[in-house]
């Protein structure tokens, strides 16, 4: 008897034995014998034991839950219904398990690919958006969009390089910038036009230019006549030749 419990013990002990049921084995195995001839030192073998079967038909329990959560996960998965009799393994629940986790796997494959409803909803809607009236004209249109698209982005990023703004600025940054240059370049021009014509007042240019349509026809009627009446080409000549000929 010693012996048989020693070799229960021995196992309870091993590395095998689960972690829990390890923990609560006692001391170093005590094969001493009392004196009244009762054995001792093998206490903590009855509930080590009990905990097993305690945990062995908690397995059975597991199995049958299992069972029941892969009728809804995986129904077309028909397994054998085992006898409560018969000793519940570690591999059946691990069968059941990994089947029910490849349908799972499965399903999220598939989920991430869109189905013929989705596929058929975004190329109508596309036509909607670009205007396209057949199917034959969606990829010459997606083709037309992809190069105005690109043609887009090249303008806008040199925009942002000539115009000094941050990559991230949006195009109505890059519109109000241009907007302000063209009013500056604009104030510049009108500027100009004042000091070469000499003068502040709007209606006063409109005068001057009056004044330039009525003096300058026939002022180059003149050069012209005179151009040909002496014979030369430049303006630049006038003046000698006529000097020349007192």
């Amino acid at each position: 008897v010693l012996k048989v419990l020693s070799s229960i013990d021995a196992v309870i002990r091993s590395q095998r034995a689960p972690p829990l049921i390890h923990r609560q084995s006692k001391g170093p195995v005590q094969n001493s014998v009392k004196k009244n001839g009762q054995e001792c030192g093998f206490e903590h073998l009855l509930p080590t034991v009990e905990m097993w079967a305690d945990e062995l038909m908690a397995i059975k329990d597991l199995h049958r839950s299992l069972r029941k959560l892969s009728l809804e996960v995986v129904p077309w998965h028909v397994t054998n219904a085992q006898d409560n009799r018969e000793a519940v393994r570690v591999e059946d629940l691990q069968f059941i398990v990994d089947a029910m986790l490849e349908e799972v796997e499965n399903k999220e494959k598939s989920s991430q690919s869109p189905s013929v409803q989705t596929l058929l909803a975004m190329v109508s809607h596309f036509q909607k958006l670009f205007d396209v009236t057949s199917l034959h004209g969606v990829y010459p249109r997606m083709n037309e969009v992809y190069t105005k698209l690109g043609e887009m982005t090249n303008a806008m990023r040199n925009l942002h390089e000539l115009l000094e703004l941050d990559a991230s600025a949006p195009p109505t940054v890059v519109v109000d910038t241009v907007g302000k240059l063209c009013d500056i370049i604009n104030e510049n021009v009108t500027e100009r036009v004042q000091q070469l014509l000499g003068t502040q007042d709007i209606h006063s240019i409109i005068d001057k230019l009056e004044e330039h349509e009525c003096f300058f026809p026939p002022f180059q009627a003149l050069i012209q006549d005179l151009l040909c009446l002496l014979e030369i080409s430049n303006l630049d000549d006038i003046l000698p030749t006529v000097k020349n000929l007192k």
